[in-house]
């Protein structure tokens, strides 16, 4: 048997704060990067097509720390507010962008909005509003009498799948530590 002294505890202090740090990264996903439009790129779609970007982004949930390149050629890209983008105005864009190769990191929670530098084509549909989410967790509360028991409430931010793979990573982190420590404790 190991005894208290050997370096055995230094292990298990080691194990339980990585098991720790891996049980709490599961609420910061990873971030990733959207081609807009997929293959079709950041173009003024066909005239059958003017909700091309209103459907590719209806797909997708998008989250702060995550990304957006345009590809384009003979064009320009706009990040508008709001008013400029249902109005299609390129008078008073939040930034230009012109190389035909932009990347657009998504920093803060709420609305972004694209629309080409070419009006005409912004008219015709070659526009883009993200709805940007934070991944954060809920801290739950106990009902009050505003919200009692029974009722329906808000639906959890983590689908049930993310709760089934930190349940299925904490049991399988747990027996690994169970299978160590007899391991090392073993005569």
């Amino acid at each position: 048997m190991a005894s208290p002294s050997s370096p055995v505890i230094p292990c298990i202090v080691f194990l339980v704060t990585f098991i720790s740090a891996a049980m709490n990264s599961h609420v910061v996903g990873a971030s990733k990067e959207f081609k807009v439009g997929d293959s079709e790129g950041w173009r003024q779609p066909p005239a059958n097509q003017s909700a091309l970007y209103s459907r590719w982004a209806a797909a997708i949930r998008f989250h702060v720390g995550d990304s957006l390149r345009f590809e384009y050629k003979n064009d320009s890209l706009l990040v508008v507010d709001k008013w400029g983008y249902y109005h299609c105005d390129t008078g008073k864009p939040i930034s230009v962008f012109t190389d035909g190769d932009t990347v657009v990191s998504l920093d803060q929670p709420g609305f972004v909005y694209f629309i080409s530098g070419q009006a005409d084509h912004c008219l015709n549909g070659q526009h883009l509003a993200v709805k940007v989410i934070a991944l954060r967790p809920i801290p739950r509360s106990p009902p009050s009498a505003a919200n009692p028991p029974g009722l329906a409430s808000a639906p959890s931010p983590f689908s049930s799948s993310a709760v089934s793979d930190s349940a299925a990573f904490v049991s399988i982190s747990l027996a690994l530590t169970a299978s160590f420590m007899d391991l090392l404790w073993a005569p």
